[in-house]
């Protein structure tokens, strides 16, 4: 039987399987200034600003080449990164800028020197954001030890606190707080705001409940001190609706108000009858028949008199003499038209406001001194 023997040839080698002898075609990008731009034109070249060329760069220079996601090939001339004075170093976002065309060799120093330096400032950026986050993390912890150590310390109403998140306000600003993010003692801050917010809420309605009571407690009292004043001093009639609880309280107020201060009916209540003198006062000083004021065009400004004529004094002393449980002061008043400022159209009433404490009532009333064109007020002073 006869033998045979199988012979597998294999392909030549290619002398161009070594990867060093391979290059990439790269696109270069560049500026030229006008002294370079000059020495273009005087080269041969385009003499544009902008310089695009192709070169090839070998296997073992690729470090120096970024590729986009586009498949583009670049070499690194653009961003390029600066080391100044201070060791610190820029990055420019230009290309670079040559006054004469580079050859091929200062473009690949150029992108070797911005790699090198892009590393070096990739790693400073690295550095200070691992820096800034860690001093971030610290103050973060301060103004929490800080919140949970003081009982006082409360969170921002708006938005309210929850039990996992809530709002601190600091002198350098408002901080978030998040207990499914941050860490201890940071997460623990919006649970205690939230228990401290809650506590407040209640302690509030609680506050206000008693408030309430206590302002329901001195009204009932101020109704017995009505109810017994109108059964004493008040008209059949009164007593009449006041028994089948028909006759209001301000009606009743009103009633002892005129009962205590009957010494001093000689003088005019004080009324708010500003637009109505403020026509009088126009008519009067610029002649303007015609004129017709919108009550809510009037302001009035209050303030106590700082002064007094002498017969406003002698007013005063009249109702001390007269009341002397009394508490009468003086009162400036100016009535000013709102529409037309520029004219300046103002009526002074000096007032006298007299109070007088009766139980748990304070009874006050407002009397006319004396006003701007008034001879009413000042006749009865008189009399």
């Amino acid at each position: 039987m006869d033998t045979v023997t199988s012979v597998v040839r294999r392909p030549p080698e290619s002398t161009s399987a070594d990867p060093a002898a391979r290059t990439l075609a790269v696109h270069a990008t560049y500026l030229l200034s006008e002294e370079g731009r000059k020495a273009s034109l005087l080269a041969g070249g385009d003499g544009r600003a902008l310089q695009q060329l192709t070169v090839h760069v070998p296997a073992a220079r690729l470090h120096l080449v970024h590729v986009d996601a586009d498949g583009v090939a670049r070499l690194k001339l653009r961003p390029r990164y600066e080391l100044g004075n201070d060791q610190r170093i820029t990055r420019i976002d230009t290309a670079p800028t040559y006054d004469a065309p580079p050859d091929v060799e200062d473009l690949f120093r150029l992108a070797a020197r911005n790699h090198q330096l892009e590393r070096a400032y990739e790693a400073a950026r690295r550095a200070a954001r691992v820096t800034k986050h860690e001093s971030e993390q610290q103050r973060r912890a301060d103004v929490a030890r800080e919140f949970l150590s003081d009982p006082t310390r409360r969170a921002a109403d708006h938005p309210a606190p929850s039990v996992t998140r809530c709002h601190v306000d600091t002198p350098q600003g408002r901080l978030v707080f998040d207990a499914r993010a941050d860490e201890s003692p940071a997460r623990d801050v919006p649970a205690e705001a939230h228990r401290r917010f809650r506590a407040d809420l209640r302690h509030r309605k609680e506050r206000n409940r008693q408030g309430r009571a206590e302002q329901l407690a001195v009204h009932e009292h101020k109704k017995r001190a009505v109810g017994e004043w109108i059964s004493q001093y008040g008209t059949p009639e009164q007593r009449a609706r006041a028994a089948a609880g028909l006759l209001s309280l301000d009606e009743a107020i009103e009633a002892m108000t005129d009962h205590v201060f009957a010494p001093l009916s000689k003088y005019r209540r004080y009324v708010r009858d500003g637009a109505q003198r403020l026509e009088a006062a126009m008519r009067r000083q610029a002649g303007r028949e015609d004129v017709q004021v919108d009550p809510r065009e009037v302001r009035v400004v209050s303030r106590d008199a700082p002064h007094a004529t002498a017969a406003q004094w002698a007013a005063l002393q009249h109702v001390r003499e007269t009341m002397p449980t009394t508490t009468a002061t003086l009162r400036e008043h100016r009535v000013i038209w709102e529409r037309d400022r520029r004219a300046d159209y103002s009526v002074i009433v000096i007032g006298l406001l007299v109070t007088q404490r009766v139980g748990p009532l304070t009874l006050r009333r407002e009397y006319v001194i004396s006003a701007d064109g008034d001879t009413e007020a000042t006749q009865s002073l008189e009399t």
